[in-house]
């Protein structure tokens, strides 16, 4: 019977010397968000556009609205500026708060859009750093509309942990200005 348990302990050091054993990487959460579907947004405004179906839209006397995301904790904020000869001001005005981020940004990059079927011009900021708001847009017909969005989330800057719900948003809001109409 010794023999056995021998024969087991020499058995169970040589099996169980192998591969070297190392520790396990640390886990990280991978987000999923459901393919959004757009449904068109009508108002007494000078405009119209898409949103996504997981996101509600409040409208203010001005034409200013907010677009909601509660389940992502973040809000996209329109301003609307009717153009009264000072295009040229109201566009660097718009310009002037996306670079007020320079100070905490990373890069700030830009991508110009124009639909000349819609008379949709602008453009689209992706901040990169821990600032305030991530992405940004603006959007005019270059006669009497200027449109301006910015998102902000519920919680303190942190680039690293909100970059996916930022690249998942931000594509609701390319949408957003790709379906932009002037009335």
């Amino acid at each position: 019977m010794k023999k056995i348990y021998a024969l087991l302990i020499i058995a169970f050091f040589i099996f169980s010397c192998g591969e070297e054993v190392l520790p396990k990487p640390k886990p990280y959460l991978k987000l999923q968000y459901h393919k959004p579907t757009y449904k068109k947004i009508k108002s007494n405004c000078p405009y119209s556009f898409e949103i996504s179906n997981l996101a509600t839209i409040k409208f203010k006397k001005n034409c200013w609205a907010s677009i909601e995301y509660p389940k992502l904790k973040a809000t996209i904020y329109i301003t609307y500026r009717a153009v009264e000869n000072n295009l040229e001001e109201i566009l660097k005005e718009v310009e002037k708060l996306t670079f007020e981020h320079t100070i905490k940004a990373d890069v700030i990059n830009s991508v110009p859009y124009e639909n000349f079927d819609k008379k949709v011009f602008g453009e689209l900021y992706n901040i990169e750093g821990n600032v305030a708001t991530n992405i940004q847009f603006r959007a005019t017909d270059s006669v009497k509309h200027v449109l301006s969005g910015a998102l902000y989330f519920y919680v303190k800057p942190n680039y690293d942990s909100i970059i996916p719900a930022v690249k998942y948003i931000q594509k609701d809001m390319v949408h957003l200005v790709e379906t932009l109409e002037w009335k």
